[in-house]
């Protein structure tokens, strides 16, 4: 409870109990060989961004150990939203409506070809039914994103804290099995949740570390 794991989130998961978890909220690879270069120190690719082999089997996992009753959230681009959806079916979840992030800012791309993209969905689903806390909110999200100062796709603190308010109760335990730079765990900290990281790559799981530490300093 309330630690980074450095590992394989599928092998991992297969260590923790049945029922475990009140919410899976994760950046997972969207299968799209994502590389930032628009920094002049690039980041490394994304390790598992080549395809979503690993989806299914992840997503059995995320089923299993969740509590009746709970949500997952799982960000991705447009282009994944189907296979997501579809994988999200296929494990026992009922996707619901797909939540659209707008980002103060737009990606560069085919700046002659195609339209600037300021936008990233969100792919949530129930596992049983769980209410949504507070009122009814539209599926559009207006946040500015954050300097990927830690990671390639790094999330502002306080939309990570939008859905822990809305999917969990204060002394909740949240699983990000994708933890990245720990973005996700500082929310649920500053929120008086509990976490669950999981995070393959080393490099990550000491920045994780790092910034849970100084989150300790407040």
């Amino acid at each position: 409870m309330n630690e980074i794991i450095l590992g394989d989130c599928l092998e991992v998961m297969k260590g923790f109990a049945d029922k475990q978890f009140d919410l899976v909220l994760c950046d997972l690879p969207y299968g799209m060989d994502y590389q930032s270069s628009w920094r002049t120190d690039k980041y490394d690719k994304i390790a598992g961004d080549v395809s979503l082999e690993w989806l299914v089997p992840f997503l059995r996992e995320s089923y299993r150990v969740l509590k009746d009753n709970s949500h997952i959230y799982l960000f991705c681009n447009d282009y994944a939203i189907s296979d997501f959806r579809r994988a999200l079916e296929q494990t026992g979840f009922v996707p619901k409506r797909a939540l659209v992030w707008v980002k103060n800012n737009h990606t560069s791309g085919d700046l002659e070809g195609d339209y600037a993209n300021k936008t990233e969905f969100v792919v949530w689903g129930h596992k049983g039914r769980r209410e949504l806390n507070g009122s009814r909110d539209t599926n559009v999200i207006s946040e500015k994103r954050v300097e990927t100062l830690h990671h390639p796709t790094q999330k502002p603190i306080s939309l990570m804290q939008y859905f822990i308010l809305k999917s969990t109760n204060e002394g909740d335990t949240i699983l990000d099995p994708f933890a990245g730079s720990g973005t996700t765990l500082i929310a649920a900290k500053q929120l008086k949740r509990n976490y669950v990281g999981i995070e393959i790559s080393p490099k990550y799981v000491e920045i994780c570390k790092s910034r849970l530490s100084q989150e300790m300093l407040f």
